[in-house]
């Protein structure tokens, strides 16, 4: 599947490699938890989720689960120098993903899905948002402006 250019941009500042090595990386989370996507982190992102980890007790149950969950559910991999990553086939059976897929901007990763899913779930989960809205509902009200917060 190929990475759209701008998503690579953000893989190559977010790898501490690059630019020595041209080819940045990605670290990939899957499992039923994600709920038909799966999640891609730069490596600096990653880094700083194992970090939240590894500050939870040791042996502590939420230390165990988020280990399974988060590290033990990971994916490392490289962009090729086509700009491509090939997802195993388990993970593409986890979405669903048999043609296009779509990937989706989140912040400090991104959401990779089977194109006609994405469509279904995000036409949904908007519309019975937008109903419990004011007729005049406005996004940007769901973030704080610049200089606050």
């Amino acid at each position: 599947m190929s990475i759209p250019a701008d998503f690579r941009a953000v893989l190559a500042d977010g790898d501490p490699r690059c630019p020595e090595a041209p080819l940045p990386r990605v670290v990939v989370l899957h499992g039923p938890h994600l709920k038909n996507c799966l999640h891609a982190y730069t490596i600096d992102a990653m880094a700083e989720i194992e970090d939240g980890i590894r500050k939870l007790p040791r042996g502590s149950d939420a230390r165990k689960r988020a280990s399974r969950m988060i590290l033990g559910k990971s994916w490392d991999t490289e962009v090729d120098k086509d700009g491509r990553i090939v997802l195993p086939q388990r993970l593409r059976q986890q979405i669903g993903l048999e043609g296009e897929a779509v990937m989706v901007a989140m912040g400090d990763y991104f959401e990779i899905w089977n194109a006609a899913t994405y469509e279904e779930v995000e036409a949904a989960e908007t519309a019975a948002f937008l109903e419990e809205q004011d007729g005049d509902f406005d996004p940007l009200t769901l973030i704080d402006p610049p200089g606050e917060g």
